[in-house]
């Protein structure tokens, strides 16, 4: 019987392949050097640290870390006061959207069903989540959100593309390097947000406090992975003597100039540029409505919070529509430059937003979406014809993008009311149109009279302005 040393090999590593037959491997060998194309030898080995088990229980846990970020920064939307912090805010709830999507799809590949991905709950980061959100400034959100977790989570995902299998795991490696291209731009601006928030006044021992309390929080609970060294959690936290509750009140910043008591700028700015029906005052208006649609983050950003572990689906539709009306409010500012105004002159709309913080969110959704963006709708094709007669190229070119993401806004908003309400169509916009009735009453909007009725769908349409 021939041993393995008698194939040139030792007793526990044989040289040749157990089976080989005579002269397979010299043909093997003519064959290759005879072959004329030398491509690029791919150096990557068989070998990770972890079993299926294991990496979906990490990618589960990394799943749960990104879907409760994209719940927590929409918590906040509305008392973010800064503007750039706000638009930022809206662009990072979809980009934690986005990656909570990705490791689902994974997850699904890995022998999970989307119910049980979905249905997973983890009270020990939903308690850090909720220490995380007591901060006491956006500040001290940013370095929470950012600096804590989501620098955690991009060297963790670092990691795990270091550690799996570089062969058979290579779906896992290309979902988390596509989710760390939206962490890269987003870590850096919040670093940057961070120090002008210092250069600005805010008291940096007070962050460094804060975040080292959340990293050791963090800590306390094995990190993102779950698995690393505990510690002992600091003592006392914020929430153990007041439980976090979002806010309900639009917050703006000093430079802007800000009404409520009604939808119309004429009213509101107490003198009109321009003649009310005229192209100018329709254009103006328009441009000063998507600057406006800050107040659109704040709503479907505090969709999000609200409807939360409701359906996912319906969650990651909110986080998009937010993103969109955060580049709707850039396109507004930018349109205004471009029309010679600084937009800090033109006054800011609260009003929807300050009837929206407070509803419940079926009715604060039925408003925005039935009433405002089928609203817009409405008007919108006749305005970028007119833009177009008149050759008005910065019009027609933005009108004509927001035309098609306010088509797909409503689209999308049916499933997201079927997941809020169990209310008929009818009977649900009977009671949202009583509810901002009622509100617009409280801010001064119109006057209150006993004999006044529910206003229509066409005069919220107006009063509020969207």
């Amino acid at each position: 019987m021939k041993t393995p040393e008698d194939h040139g090999g030792s007793a526990t590593q044989p040289a040749l392949a157990p089976h080989s037959l005579a002269g397979q491997r010299e043909a093997a060998a003519e064959r290759r050097a005879q072959y004329p194309y030398r491509f690029p030898v791919d150096r990557r080995q068989l070998g990770g640290k972890f079993t299926v088990k294991e990496n979906s229980r990490r990618l589960l846990r990394f799943f749960y870390f990104e879907r409760r970020l994209m719940h927590a920064l929409g918590s906040w939307t509305l008392t973010i006061p800064d503007y750039e912090v706000k638009l930022e805010t809206g662009r990072h709830i979809f980009y934690h959207a986005d990656a909570a999507r990705f490791l689902r799809e994974r997850l699904t590949e890995q022998e999970f069903r989307p119910k049980a991905i979905d249905a997973h709950r983890d009270a020990e980061i939903d308690r850090f989540i909720d220490e995380m959100l007591s901060a006491a400034s956006p500040a001290e959100l940013l370095v929470g959100v950012h600096q804590v977790v989501g620098k955690a989570i991009a060297t963790t995902y670092r990691h795990h593309i270091d550690d799996t299998d570089q062969v058979t795991d290579v779906p896992t490696i290309r979902c988390l390097r596509r989710i760390l291209t939206d962490y890269e731009p987003m870590l850096a601006w919040a670093d940057a947000a961070i120090d002008a928030y210092i250069a600005g006044g805010v008291e940096e021992a007070k962050l460094s406090v804060w975040r080292w309390h959340l990293s050791r929080l963090l800590a306390s609970i094995g990190g993102i992975t779950g698995a690393d060294p505990r510690g002992e959690a600091p003592v006392p936290l914020r929430i153990d003597t007041k439980p976090y509750e979002r806010g309900t009140v639009p917050m703006r910043d000093s430079r802007f100039d800000t009404f409520k008591h009604t939808g119309d700028y004429d009213a509101a700015d107490v003198a009109k540029r321009f003649d009310k029906d005229s192209y100018e005052a329709i254009r103006l208006r328009f441009i000063r409505t998507q600057r406006d649609e800050v107040d659109a983050i704040e709503a479907f950003g505090t969709f999000c919070w609200d409807i939360r572990f409701k359906d996912f689906d319906a969650e990651y539709d909110l986080a998009r529509v937010t993103w969109d009306e955060a580049r709707h409010t850039e396109i507004g500012h930018r349109a205004m430059l471009a029309s010679g105004y600084d937009p800090y002159e033109l006054r800011n709309r609260l009003t929807s937003s300050t009837c929206r913080g407070p509803m419940d969110p079926a009715f604060a959704m039925a408003e925005i979406n039935l009433f405002g963006e089928v609203g817009v709708l409405k008007t919108i094709n006749d305005l970028i014809d007119t833009a177009a007669n008149r050759n008005d190229e910065l019009l027609r070119h933005i009108s004509d993008y927001i035309r098609a993401d306010e088509r797909t806004h409503v689209r999308k908003g049916t499933h997201i009311l079927d997941i809020m309400t169990k209310l008929d169509a009818k009977a649900l916009e009977l009671r949202t149109r009583e509810l901002f009735t009622e509100c617009l009453i409280s801010l001064g909007a119109i006057k209150k009279d006993i004999d006044m009725q529910t206003l229509s769908r066409e005069e919220i349409e107006h009063l509020v302005g969207e």
